[in-house]
């Protein structure tokens, strides 16, 4: 029976993965700065709070690290920890750099110190990619990161590549783009986007404010993204991988779509606010995800649309 250490559990992917990983038959442990106050309300929507071993520790405490993989002894780590809002970063750029950067860093160094034959997954962004002029952003496209979690996220890719080569550990980063699920906090666009909208066709009279509508992302579904997680790690030779659907879409486009499916026209209850508006940002995210289809046999099945809908579905069953 494998054994994975899932840093970041309380998020949508670490749960997503737990529960994969729960069905495939390992036993499951995660991490959270603080396991006794967390409330992993996520484990609990997917119902498997009990099914999985929690511990404490402190990405950016070296001691902390060692010390839990010491206890664990796990065969897979996956590391999906860290500041995860590209908005946020912004406001806490140390708090960003230090929870991934040093975060993966310390993972990465603890493994190395024990000589532990531990495979490790690290998420990665699309973030890191930058603007590429609207072409399909695959693993050779160079980074040109934009925010300071882009920042971060590519220092940490570079120090994954760096272990890989220089020491040999079973070590790869999936670079994601956006995947989105009804785990998602409404502190991300495409949730709060669903909740406004269900709270609207269910009678309330407020305004949905948003900024820059003319963005493009590829959005896919987060329980299909965490299965390439997992395919990474199985395989002989450790890679990175870009996962995507291939497909871009418009914010306008996914607000148009999420208020059609409850019956409105977005255009009577949606508020552009510059406020909102991020210092710099990028116009389009496309991804290209040939190498994971032809290496993993991953492909993602949900695209926008579909994603739209199942999250709908999800919020209004609440």
């Amino acid at each position: 029976m494998k054994k994975a250490l899932i840093c970041g559990i309380s998020g949508q992917d670490g749960a997503y993965l737990a529960q994969l990983l729960l069905n495939k038959g390992y036993t499951v442990c995660g991490t959270s700065r603080d396991a006794q106050i967390s409330s992993f309300n996520n484990l609990v929507r997917l119902g498997i709070r009990n099914e999985v071993k929690l511990e404490s520790m402190a990405l950016t405490d070296f001691r902390s690290v060692l010390q839990v993989l010491t206890k664990i002894q796990p065969d897979e780590i996956y590391n999906l920890a860290g500041q995860s809002s590209v908005g946020l970063s912004f406001e806490q750029p140390v708090e960003t750099l230090e929870s991934i950067a040093t975060g993966t860093l310390n993972l990465l160094e603890a493994i190395r110190f024990l000589k532990a034959r531990i495979k490790f997954y690290n998420a990665s962004s699309s973030e890191c990619f930058g603007d590429t002029g609207g072409i399909a952003a695959d693993e050779t496209t160079p980074f040109r990161p934009r925010s300071p979690y882009a920042v971060a996220k590519a220092a940490a890719f570079w120090e994954v590549a760096n272990y890989r080569e220089a020491y040999g550990l079973f070590a790869c980063s999936g670079i994601l783009f956006n995947h989105e699920s009804p785990l998602r906090p409404e502190r991300f666009v495409t949730q709060k986007i669903v909740t406004a909208a269900c709270r609207i066709a269910q009678g309330s009279a407020e305004k949905l404010y948003l900024g820059n509508m003319c963005i493009q992302r590829d959005w896919g579904w987060a329980p299909e993204y965490v299965e390439a997680m997992y395919l990474m790690l199985q395989q002989e030779q450790p890679n990175d991988y870009v996962i995507a659907t291939g497909e871009s879409a418009s914010l306008k486009d996914f607000v148009a779509a999420v208020f059609a499916s409850v019956s409105l026209d977005w255009h009577d209850h949606v508020v552009s606010d510059a406020s909102l508006l991020r210092p710099t940002d990028l116009e389009i995210g496309k991804g290209n995800p040939a190498k994971a289809k032809n290496q993993l046999g991953w492909e993602a099945k949900y695209k926008m649309k579909d994603v739209v809908q199942m999250m709908v579905k999800a919020r209004l069953s609440d």
